[in-house]
């Protein structure tokens, strides 16, 4: 990398740490940023500081929330016995376009014993906390169907099979829009089985 004044040199390595920027991205961002006005440039600096200042996780789901609980949980037009388990909180986004009415609960990740995460590591407690007081009817285990989203799911059915609650699994299949000549072994498979009635 070229050499640069030291306050650039550091901009560029702390932005090259954020997920998907690498040398020559971090570098036009810094770049950017220099070039900016005074007032751009505060802007920005003051953001992220809010955001690590503001935000946390809600008391209840896990979601990140600058009030508590959040926006979720505390609406009186959701069902707050239906509760969506997800890995992460930019996932709740996609779960909220099916229309969904129901409540979330944020997991912060996923069983990998390969990067040391086991269940410990997982935020599951305030969740079998929720369904031990008999506050939840149904859980949906909306994890991805990776094989580490997949141990995820299957783990939390069992820890939960002990309570009486509904547990549920997305299903997963052949994309509506694309070929099935093009589906792979798994997918087909959870398609066959995921069938329902017409």
């Amino acid at each position: 990398m070229a050499r640069y004044a030291e306050p650039m040199a550091r901009l560029i390595e702390e932005l090259k740490k954020l997920p998907g920027v690498g040398s020559k991205t971090a570098q036009r961002f810094a770049f950017y940023i220099l070039r900016s006005t005074d007032e751009d440039a505060a802007a920005l600096a003051e953001a992220v500081r809010d955001l690590k200042a503001s935000l946390r996780l809600c008391s209840v789901c896990n979601n990140i929330t600058d009030v508590d609980p959040c926006a979720y949980c505390a609406s009186p037009t959701r069902n707050l016995r239906l509760v969506c388990v997800v890995e992460e909180p930019t996932n709740i986004d996609a779960i909220e376009r099916t229309r969904y009415q129901g409540v979330y609960h944020v997991l912060h990740g996923t069983l990998s014993p390969l990067h040391g995460v086991g269940p410990d590591q997982l935020r599951t407690r305030n969740l079998i906390a929720r369904v031990e007081r008999a506050e939840v009817d149904e859980v949906i285990l909306a994890t991805s169907p990776t094989l580490e989203g997949e141990a995820t799911a299957s783990w939390l059915g069992a820890a939960l099979r002990n309570f009486s609650v509904k547990i549920t699994r997305i299903a997963t299949g052949v994309p509506a829009g694309s070929d099935i000549d093009y589906a792979d072994e798994v997918t087909m498979t959870r398609a066959i089985e995921g069938r329902r009635d017409v």
